[in-house]
């Protein structure tokens, strides 16, 4: 949790980041398989102000999907 909050620093994000070290958030969100797993996949869902999925995106690119993100929130998804 330290790295999360050194990289939240630096980047000067608005907002926490999710440490999940017992892989609670990715089973429940199919991030990961197993409990031990040793990583989780890269994915992302948007989440609206009611707490509902707006989006889900299984497999990103890092490369490109901050843009893929914004374009959805402007209301002109991909």
């Amino acid at each position: 949790m330290k790295a999360n909050a050194a990289f939240v620093e630096k980047e000067e994000f608005p907002f926490p980041l999710l440490s999940d070290e017992r892989r609670e958030a990715g089973l429940a969100y199919g991030a990961c398989d197993t409990a031990d797993a040793r990583s989780a996949r890269r994915i992302s869902y948007v989440i609206g102000a009611d707490g509902r999925i707006e989006a889900a995106y299984p497999s990103v690119s890092p490369a490109s999907h901050a843009r893929e993100v914004l374009d959805f929130l402007a209301g002109n998804p991909a």
